[in-house]
């Protein structure tokens, strides 16, 4: 795992919500859980991600073309780097524990509605909408906001269903 106070720049995350069974997240429903540190989206991250998922459209990796043709005049990350961030800052605001296992159920609702610069930097508050007890499961539904921290404005808003089994 990277290291964290790598990724974190601007925002710091507030102190890191500890769950630890159903009882715990239920107290929690309704509410803003918190804000993750900032991670710097670097064109090394892109080139990577890039990669990573033989996605080499000129927009996201052709530093030269973008200065003269994109209406962006540089690169972009690719909207599924933006999300594929979740997980980290999700962590960071977070700690599931007591688990015999955890899952990542869906997205929905999910639209990119910014595109992130390279070097710009983002971070995600969270927000617990729904808590379901499946019989011996949870599944949550939490409203995930990942904002560029240089302009304010949101890169992406879904929302993000977990399934946690506790011990």
């Amino acid at each position: 795992m990277a290291n964290i106070n790598y990724l974190c720049r601007k925002y710091k995350p507030k102190t890191m919500i500890q769950i630890n069974s159903y009882e715990d997240f239920k107290q929690y429903e309704g509410q803003e859980l918190g804000h993750s540190g900032s991670i710097h989206v670097t064109q090394e991250r892109i080139n990577q991600f890039a990669d990573a998922t033989i996605d080499h459209q000129w927009i996201h990796v052709d530093e030269e073309r973008c200065r003269q043709e994109s209406p962006f005049g540089q690169t972009i990350a690719h909207g599924y780097l933006t999300l594929s961030l979740l997980p980290v800052m999700w962590g960071q605001i977070v700690n599931v524990g007591n688990l015999e296992r955890q899952m990542n159920y869906g997205m929905d609702k999910l639209k990119f509605a910014q595109p992130v610069l390279s070097g710009q930097h983002v971070s995600m508050t969270a927000r617990l909408e729904e808590l379901v007890n499946l019989r011996g499961a949870i599944k949550t539904t939490v409203k995930i906001t990942i904002v560029i921290d240089e302009t304010g404005k949101k890169a992406l808003e879904g929302l993000a269903t977990f399934v946690y089994y506790f011990k």
